[in-house]
């Protein structure tokens, strides 16, 4: 299915297939009650008013079209968008001292546009990490959408997977993770969140600073169109904090985070694509 529908986006150009986009954001708003019950209840939070139908169709409809735009960005049709990029600076400075850095994503708009970024300046090198069966189902979605295109992905959850990241940071690679989930039994710090306290995972925080590596903030927004905004901010500089101070450095790390999180979200509120219940009870 996605061959098929790789192959009419790029025969018949991508206005038609958003054409198309309109109607498949439809059915999964009528449809995907479970999502449709999650994004009410985001939304009623970052609106601060109950969302409309209105609402809802369009935050279904922005992640639809991130995904739409994927098929053109891993076909490096990058002249098809406009892309705006802040904070540079950061970046730019970061990836001089050649010692690596890590990027803290979330769900949020297209992590996709990012890495275009990244692919039109041939010395910059940006990886993913991420667990091991989620890693080997995006190859396999990539390979449907562009045989030809390889996402370089380093996989959690093996004995040999800090030493991997640590090799490919002093490679000078830039590091990509999603900071916004977690996973089973993984370690949570509970900070506010769109007014109210929710669980965000240790796990990709700990790691940079274990690393004693710098740790950006990164999202691609989608605006609208052919319109994207990349966003690079400072979060967090583990590289001198020594072991006594880690815990302290770690959970401000992870509540500034949260903060920047917010504050996009608020400024673009149908960006933030985790369609569950974000602020459901964790067992301890």
């Amino acid at each position: 299915m996605l061959r098929l529908m790789t192959w009419i986006s790029l025969r018949l150009g991508r206005t038609p297939g958003r054409f198309v986009l309109f109607f498949i954001s439809l059915y999964f708003l009528l449809f995907g009650a479970k999502a449709r019950r999650a994004s009410r209840a985001y939304l009623c939070r970052v609106l601060a008013r109950p969302p409309g139908l209105t609402d809802l169709f369009r935050h279904f409809h922005s992640f639809a079209s991130t995904i739409h735009d994927r098929v053109y960005l891993l076909n490096e049709r990058f002249d098809l968008f406009r892309i705006e990029l802040h904070g540079a600076r950061h970046f730019d400075e970061v990836v001089a001292a050649g010692r690596g850095v890590f990027l803290m994503g979330a769900h949020m708009g297209s992590f996709e546009v990012v890495r275009a970024v990244g692919r039109q300046q041939p010395d910059l090198r940006v990886a993913m990490v991420m667990y091991e069966e989620n890693a080997r189902k995006i190859n396999a979605a990539l390979k449907a959408i562009n045989p030809g295109a390889t996402q370089d992905i380093i996989p959690l959850g093996r004995i040999d997977s800090m030493l991997m990241v640590r090799d490919r940071l002093d490679e000078g690679v830039a590091l990509g993770v999603l900071a916004d989930r977690t996973l089973g039994s993984d370690p949570t710090l509970s900070v506010p969140f769109l007014g109210a306290a929710a669980a965000f995972p240790l796990g990709p925080m700990r790691l940079a600073a274990m690393l004693r590596r710098p740790v950006l903030f990164m999202t691609g927004l989608y605006l609208g169109g052919n319109r994207y905004a990349i966003h690079f901010e400072k979060l967090a500089d583990f590289t001198e904090v020594g072991p006594g101070q880690r815990e302290a450095a770690l959970k401000e790390a992870v509540a500034a985070y949260a903060a920047c999180l917010e504050r996009h979200c608020r400024a673009h509120p149908y960006n933030w694509f985790n369609f569950f219940d974000f602020w459901q009870a964790r067992p301890e």
